[in-house]
């Protein structure tokens, strides 16, 4: 009896010490209560400050459109003045249709007593002691034929600037051409490159007097700082 006791009592000492030995192991693998998912459960169903239909507000004017209140409007002006049809024919409408419509406050006048200050002014005269030397290679050459007994003859010029901006133009002949020579308009404003050629007409009265003549025709550019040149030479029979 004895020997089967402690049989017994060995038996279960080695199964404490197995279990003993295996359980941190097991535990190792156990998951931590810092990790555990809760789970808790919340109706709302029977809450009555709970509404789940939305917000049912509406403003004072029960109208759709922005609640934002400007500044202030001015005194007498009716912001709905424009009637509903305005704009209706679109932007070409605007071409050759009634473009009246409500003035802004203190824009009713916009205009009507404009002064203009500054601005681009054209001169109309040559300044004096200004000088129409030519170059030694013109920009272009012409040739006329006028009777010697009329009044004159006519020679269209067309001059092409080439300058990105508009220019103004002194035009005159140089002080060794002959006297029968002029041009007209003698101020002006040419075209920026690429536009519409300014046209001159250069004007040749002989005055009786038969022969050839020749002149040089000097567009002085002076904001440039260029000027333009041409060769012109009269056939008077």
């Amino acid at each position: 009896f004895h020997s089967h006791l402690s049989h017994t009592k060995s038996s279960t000492m080695k199964t404490v010490a197995a279990v003993s030995i295996i359980l941190p192991s097991v535990l190792a693998f156990a998951p931590s209560a810092t990790f555990v998912r809760q789970t808790t459960s919340l109706s709302v169903g029977s809450d009555p400050n709970v509404y789940l239909g939305g917000n049912d507000w509406q403003s004072d004017t029960e109208k759709m459109g922005s609640t934002d209140t400007g500044d202030y409007y001015p005194e007498g002006y009716d912001p709905n003045q424009v009637a509903f049809t305005e704009g209706m024919g679109g932007s070409q409408a605007m071409l050759g249709g009634n473009r009246d419509g409500p003035e802004l406050p203190g824009m009713e006048n916009l205009g009507a007593d404009a002064l203009m200050v500054g601005g681009i002014e054209q001169a109309t005269d040559i300044p004096a002691g200004m000088d129409f030397t030519p170059d030694p290679f013109p920009d272009g050459s012409y040739e006329m034929s006028v009777a010697a007994s009329s009044e004159g003859a006519e020679l269209p010029i067309y001059v092409n600037s080439m300058c990105m901006t508009f220019e103004d133009y002194f035009a005159a002949f140089s002080s060794d051409s002959h006297p029968s020579f002029s041009v007209s308009p003698s101020t002006g404003r040419l075209d920026r490159r690429g536009g519409e050629p300014t046209e001159l007409i250069v004007f040749c009265a002989p005055g009786g007097q038969a022969g050839t003549f020749e002149g040089d025709l000097v567009l002085n550019l002076p904001e440039d700082g260029s000027k333009m040149c041409y060769k012109i030479t009269a056939k008077a029979y």
